[in-house]
């Protein structure tokens, strides 16, 4: 599953993101990682989640995110949640093509059983019609 935290930079995404997967590893029986295109967020993240910062592995375009992201799973055959912080910029992804990098990542969620959540600086409104239903949280 795909589910999406939207609204426009500044309004509090990555505060949500964060409340979410602190409160996901309490219960969760697989692993958890984090990846944020910094270090930042380190201290305010559970220990037993995995932070990777995408930007020390010179990831420059959506498919290069979606091999990355392919690596990481079969690394980790327990790794249950995924948590994508600032979304288009570790994906190299923009608003016109979002669609097709989140269909990919439907179907490697639905294949691997791993559940991914996104923040992603777009308004709702501004989300092609076919998004809409992943938003878990608007800002």
């Amino acid at each position: 599953m795909v589910q999406l935290i939207v609204g426009n930079k500044g309004k509090g995404k990555t505060k949500h993101l964060l409340d979410q997967v602190n409160t996901i590893i309490k219960d969760a029986q697989g692993n958890v990682v984090y990846l944020d295109k910094s270090t930042k967020h380190m201290f305010e993240l559970n220990n037993k989640i995995r932070l990777i910062d995408v930007s020390d592995y010179l990831v420059t375009s959506s498919d290069e995110f979606i091999g990355f992201i392919c690596g990481i799973i079969s690394q980790d055959h327990d790794l249950q949640h995924m948590y994508f912080d600032s979304f288009l910029k570790i994906a190299c992804v923009n608003e016109e093509d979002i669609s097709a990098t989140i269909e990919k990542l439907e179907t490697i969620s639905t294949k691997f059983h791993v559940d991914f959540v996104l923040s992603i600086s777009i308004d709702e409104n501004a989300l092609p019609e076919n998004l809409k239903s992943k938003v878990i949280v608007s800002l």
